[in-house]
């Protein structure tokens, strides 16, 4: 049996769109003498639709789209589709989340999903009801048992501790299938790659039959989609594995375990700036944006995400926008020319002292006999937002926000000034780690200044300001983040690690304090297992636990 895994990259509530790359997909497995082809997981909604399948509308019209499809494939290899199809009983969620068969130019059988998760970015639970028994295709002679991603995630023996009591692919093993194919739409994060392999893996070994997982590639909004589609003989051999970050389409011989499996690079840095290249590109694209623009502002953050945004969209295409006060440093303003020159964007200088001046002159009055602080260094930011936000609207071109995962835990950023824009590149980036995927693209492509990989971090709104002024040092901060945002763990636990218990109430209550910022921030793309986005959901109003 070949088997062709469609990898592609759709766009939620795009019907027309997704239906299409279905039916070219079908026709280049048709070409390659593919028996079956398995698209990804909601693949003609598009993934995550979220509240798009509140609207009976838009179901309605994914199940009219299905019989378009059919007819358009017909005469080639059969194709399942993962799609929500209504729930007719007159209790439960409406919806199922199913993949159906197109044969024949005809619209067959669904399968339903059995697990809804509703950890991190997921809410299944919401819209879906879960399938009540085995779902198994019957198939020319076949028995397939027939998984969408979150069924997979559940093996007993793999896991120490499991979300569900039930095991939806035991009980397609117990209903007699002779293989597993599993639609999947599973988020991007750093390594997550290697861990389903081994996952998947372990589950082919223990039953005993081959495994085949189509995963969908791409940027939706925050989340992000690796691809990375694979194939496992019943020993656990995986011998099919398609592109990363990439559209693909790769066809299996389920019977002799053949196929190809592509290159790809696992190591942190290279996933992470793939991740963002994609997510930039898809983002710009699948919201109708051509040109981004970048404040730069001479230090590390500004200068990778204008060096991904120059990847994504193309040189030409993202503007650099350089706005000196005079508590800006001659080197940062060259350091800036220096790495627009490098990538080749343009860039365009609009100082901001004036404006800083007829501000003071303005407020002088009201704030007669106070001391300056923070809230002279917040105006010249919201100033710098200001005339970014005033571009992006001018020119329609996409504002990419700059600020690093350690500030936004913090609040070490201003809220209507350098977290003005539409998407925030590298938000889930603790800073160390923005100076090491800086340095990883400088071993390829030396575009970023030594100086900027060196000098101490600033915000340049005072004299001699460092970021250290106000903060721990970047190496403990992001040490006690990573334990308390992506670990949950409590500050008795993080002591209990070794750090200072000052250290870390003085983090945890920035982190607590700072959420009403987070709360108004620009999407973050997710590269860790644990994002400032849709899976955050703390509250502002909260006590100290």
């Amino acid at each position: 049996m070949r088997i062709a895994l469609l990898q592609i990259n759709t766009t939620p509530g795009d019907l027309a769109g997704n239906a299409q790359r279905i039916i070219e997909g079908a026709t280049r497995a048709r070409k390659l003498n593919a028996d079956l082809v398995v698209s990804t997981e909601l693949a003609l909604m598009g993934y995550l639709p979220r509240d798009l399948l509140l609207s009976a509308g838009f179901v309605r019209h994914g199940r009219e789209m299905l019989a378009q499809i059919a007819g358009a494939t017909a005469g080639g290899p059969a194709v399942l589709v993962g799609v929500a199809t209504p729930n007719d009983a007159d209790s439960g969620r409406p919806l199922f989340n199913s993949a159906v068969l197109l044969e024949d130019g005809r619209v067959g059988p669904a399968f339903h999903k059995t697990l809804l998760p509703t950890y991190d970015v997921f809410d299944e639970d919401r819209y879906f009801e879960p399938a009540a028994g085995p779902q198994v295709l019957d198939w020319h002679g076949r028995r397939l048992g027939i998984s969408i991603c979150e069924d997979v995630w559940n093996d007993r023996n793999f896991w120490q501790r499991r979300r569900y009591q039930r095991d939806p692919i035991e009980t397609l093993v117990a209903a007699g299938a002779q293989a597993i194919l599993n639609l999947s739409a599973s988020p991007f994060w750093v390594g997550k790659q290697l861990l389903r392999e081994d996952m998947l893996s372990h589950m082919a070994r223990r039953h005993s039959l081959p495994l085949v997982a189509v995963n969908q590639v791409g940027g939706n909004d925050d989340l992000l989609f690796d691809g990375r589609s694979c194939a496992f003989d019943g020993a656990g051999r995986m011998f099919a594995r398609a592109r990363g970050f990439e559209e693909d389409l790769v066809v299996v011989d389920l019977d002799l375990g053949a196929g190809s499996i592509a290159e790809d690079d696992f190591t942190t840095e290279a996933e992470i700036w793939n991740a963002l290249v994609m997510g930039v590109r898809d983002y710009a694209r699948k919201t109708h944006f051509a040109r981004a623009l970048v404040g730069l502002s001479g230090g590390i953050d500004s200068a990778l995400t204008a060096a991904i945004a120059s990847q994504a969209l193309g040189p030409a295409n993202v503007l650099g926008v350089l706005m000196p006060s005079v508590y800006s440093s001659r080197g940062s303003v060259d350091d800036s020319l220096e790495l627009a020159g490098n990538l080749g964007i343009r860039t365009m200088t609009l100082p901001i002292t004036g404006i800083m001046q007829t501000y003071d002159a303005v407020l002088a009055e009201p704030f007669c006999g106070l001391p300056r602080d923070v809230t002279e260094e917040n105006i010249q930011s919201r100033i710098r937002g200001n005339l970014l936000m005033a571009l992006s609207n001018k020119f329609g071109s996409l504002l990419l926000t700059t600020g690093n995962k350690s500030e936004l835990a913090v609040g070490y950023c201003t809220l209507y000034g350098d977290m003005d824009g539409g998407l925030a590149v590298i938000a889930d980036l603790p800073k160390m780690m923005v100076y090491r995927v800086a340095r990883w693209r400088n071993q390829r492509q030396h575009d970023i200044p030594d100086n900027i990989l060196t000098k101490p971090p600033s915000a340049e709104l005072r004299p001699d300001q460092t970021d250290q002024d106000s903060l721990p040092p970047y190496e403990l901060l992001d040490q006690i983040l990573e334990l308390h945002v992506e670990q949950s763990q409590s500050a008795e636990e993080i002591v209990a690690t070794g750090f200072a218990e000052a250290d870390v109430e003085r983090v945890l209550r920035l982190v607590r304090n700072a959420e009403f910022k987070r709360k108004q921030a620009a999407p973050v793309l997710k590269v860790t297992s644990r994002a400032f986005g849709t899976g955050w959901r703390m509250p502002i109003a909260r006590g100290d636990g």
